[in-house]
């Protein structure tokens, strides 16, 4: 008999004709919850409030898609293009969400939650952190848009914030940021969806290297449809952004002679 000690969770008992998620059957769990009720129980080990409820389908419907040219979303499409089952492209496409693509939550919330924790003012310890971020010449994440000069969903994030009183201290926070950014460029850097998003999950008490868990529980839906979309309209092994594609190597060049 093997001494190895046994591995432990807190998240799910099973058993012969048994399932209970954080103590909770299973089957009235179905009746009962939302989907994004289900995955703030799994996180947090407990059912989420009415107004916990309404943040959290907020935030996993706002990231669901956008468009075709995210490098999560190309991925997908082009590992389906090449024959590939769905679940190898929709896996495709995680695997190309990174710090730069999806993993401004993350960042945005670490850096939040770490001065949010400091005494202090909102607005000084904005005006001292983009300071600090200048200096070492790094940009903060969660800030600008590639599109948006305002981006519609933060907007609508921060409304629901204030109607379920979840307008703590890193929503706080996260306005003073971009206020400070905004007086230290001379130009406006609006709060993205990822910096709402941060700042939201913060105030519900998320840690944040949970950050981009909830872009990819969002975006999943989004690869899966992109995925089925490449699959049953397009034509195989298509030439997926040739357009875009320039050649700036070595003109042509000659073997050197024996």
């Amino acid at each position: 008999m093997s001494s190895q000690e046994p591995w432990q969770t807190s998240i799910t008992e099973i058993g012969a004709n048994l399932i209970r998620v954080r103590g909770y059957e299973v089957a009235d769990l179905m009746e009962s919850l939302s989907f994004s009720d289900a995955i703030f129980l799994v996180l947090k080990g407990e059912l989420p409030s009415k107004s916990e409820s309404e943040m959290m389908r907020a935030i996993l419907v706002s990231s669901v898609d956008h468009g075709v040219s995210p490098p999560s979303v190309l991925a997908a499409r082009t590992v389906m293009s090449a024959g590939n089952s769905l679940n190898a492209a929709v896996a495709a496409g995680v695997l190309a969400i990174g710090d730069v693509h999806g993993g401004a939550i993350e960042q945005s919330a670490r850096i939040m939650q770490e001065w949010a924790a400091k005494d202090g003012d909102t607005t000084e310890l904005a005006t001292t952190l983009v300071k600090q971020l200048s200096e070492k010449k790094q940009r903060m994440p969660g800030f600008g848009h590639r599109l948006h000069t305002a981006d519609p969903r933060t907007a609508k994030m921060f409304e629901l914030a204030k109607r379920h009183s979840f307008n703590g201290r890193h929503l706080e926070l996260a306005l003073a940021i971009e206020k400070a950014l905004e007086k230290s460029l001379g130009k406006k850097l609006p709060l993205n969806v990822d910096g709402a998003i941060a700042a939201v999950i913060s105030d519900l008490g998320f840690d944040w290297r949970l950050g981009k868990a909830f872009f990819i529980f969002s975006r999943v839906a989004g690869l899966a449809a992109h995925a089925y979309e490449e699959k049953t309209t397009q034509r195989p092994m298509r030439r997926l952004g040739d357009t875009n594609a320039k050649y700036i190597g070595p003109a042509k060049r000659e073997l050197p002679t024996p």
